[in-house]
């Protein structure tokens, strides 16, 4: 396909579901660029981390729900091309909730599917996903051809509502609108691999949250393991291509587009070990630990259904802030454990789809925004330093202050064979809170200096740890 590189993009209206979301954002943005005339986005999020980038632009933005017909038929009015991004269910708690990946993926497809009929949209852009025909299993350089996973072995809602979903979409390839037959809807499916680039949202601020608190612990499956991953911009060519590729008046094809009802896999086309390609590197500039221990795949998936049982018991609250994210799941096991990667062969020849960021030139970009990030957050010791140290002061103060009821009877006797005495026991306590309000109050002097939009937070967090907070401010002040 040999087509102008803002062909079927200048002066035409665009409408993008989950448009303020990572790739969403990005793809807006890049609309805008080409010449399109409007872009709308369709939000359930009043606002995100690229609403500012958004507006700058000129993008649209709608809060509506794709749950809600009246939603997106307000915002498919007068579109000539919908990019379908939004979904539920992920990655972490969502993943879980399988009621409401059911209502977003399937039945807000559905809502998508009959406003293009209603409104007379042209081409549709569905985004799904790799574990439409991935459960588990390994795949070495599949392709198109491979038949969908078997609806009820998937092992979470997300891969099951996103299977069902693209085959309604693929079907539905060809339909009539409502008040001009003469108009038919074009669809097809693009299926990323992992996404990665600055910004992204889903599996890289969880796992570095949990390296953060020291709780990255181990790595699944052995180096020979390989997966694909996608870098933002290669993916938001690819649904560009796809959009073109959907246009009704491509020369020799006689009015049937090219990629009328096909599904596409896109990625960067460089298979590799998930831990030595991003996690590793990412780990290692960021000062946190490299897991050491291997965890073999069986081990963790026993592992991840503990977590989901736990998850599952807490089904009501899961969207509740108190409820933390389960460590890992089984299908998150699959993602990093079984070897499952795919050809791009299909899009490359059909779409002209041909990465333009490579995986180094992709990880680099990626680093430094993390790197940029970090500095400017607050920074500290893992949870086990906190617990370390406020469990300390805290017996500390109880064998001060406290009577010595119950186990603070066995808490007081250690500190009496240690200090000997009650009274150095009470000067301790009280030479350990002068210092950490020393510590803190340089702290925050100091942190006004070098990181002032956090200098409340290093004043409570040095009071709370001490020198094992302060250390990570000096380091950055050298720094």
């Amino acid at each position: 396909m040999h087509l102008s590189a803002n062909e079927g993009i200048e002066g035409l209206r665009f409408a993008v579901t989950g448009g303020q979301g990572f790739v969403g954002a990005a793809l807006c943005v890049e609309l805008l660029r080409r010449g399109a005339r409007e872009v709308r986005s369709l939000d359930l999020r009043a606002a995100s981390s690229w609403s500012q980038q958004l507006l700058d632009a000129g993008v649209r933005l709608i809060q509506g729900d794709i749950r809600k017909k009246d939603d997106v038929g307000r915002a498919f009015r007068g579109v000539d091309c919908v990019f379908h991004l939004a979904s539920y269910g992920m990655s972490g708690k969502e993943m879980v909730q399988a009621g409401r990946a059911d209502e977003v993926n399937i039945n807000g497809t559905c809502n998508v599917l009959d406003a293009c009929h209603e409104h007379g949209v042209r081409r549709l852009v569905y985004v799904s996903t790799y574990n439409v025909v991935f459960g588990g299993k390994p795949i070495a350089n599949g392709n198109e051809a491979l038949p969908y996973f078997p609806i009820e072995d998937h092992v979470d809602a997300y891969g099951r509502s996103k299977s069902v979903a693209e085959q309604l979409v693929l079907k539905s390839n060809g339909r009539p609108a409502k008040s001009d037959k003469s108009t038919r809807l074009y669809t097809c499916a693009i299926r990323p691999a992992a996404i990665y680039g600055p910004g992204e949202e889903r599996h890289l601020p969880r796992i570095l949250s949990l390296a953060k608190l020291g709780l990255a612990f181990f790595k699944i499956g052995g180096s020979d393991v390989k997966t694909d991953w996608v870098y933002i911009d290669n993916l938001v060519l690819a649904l560009i291509l796809a959009s073109m590729g959907l246009l009704d008046d491509i020369p020799d094809r006689k009015g049937t587009p090219v990629a009328a009802g096909q599904a596409y896999f896109i990625c960067d086309g460089s298979p590799c070990n998930t831990f030595e390609f991003i996690i590793s590197p990412l780990f290692r500039s960021l000062g946190y630990a490299v897991p050491r221990v291997t965890m073999d795949t069986s081990v963790a998936l026993t592992i991840s259904r503990v977590f989901l049982l736990i998850s599952t018991l807490f089904y009501p609250w899961l969207d509740s802030k108190w409820i933390p994210q389960p460590l890992i799941l089984p299908a998150e096991v699959y993602k990093v454990g079984v070897t499952h990667y795919f050809s791009f062969l299909k899009a490359r020849e059909e779409l002209g789809y041909v990465p333009m960021v490579s995986p180094r030139e992709g990880l680099a970009a990626t680093i430094s925004y993390w790197q940029e990030r970090k500095r400017r957050e607050l920074d500290g010791p893992t949870i086990f330093t906190w617990l370390g140290v406020i469990l300390g002061m805290l017996a500390t103060f109880s064998a001060a202050c406290l009577p010595p009821v119950g186990p603070l009877r066995w808490v007081l006797d250690v500190h009496l064979f240690v200090f000997r005495s009650m009274l150095v026991i009470r000067l301790v306590f009280a030479a350990a809170v002068a210092a950490h309000f020393g510590e803190a109050v340089y702290a925050w002097f100091l942190a006004k200096k070098v990181d002032p939009r956090n200098a409340s937070g290093w004043f409570w967090q040095t009071f709370a740890l001490g020198f094992f907070s302060l250390r990570y401010l000096l380091k950055r002040a050298r720094g």
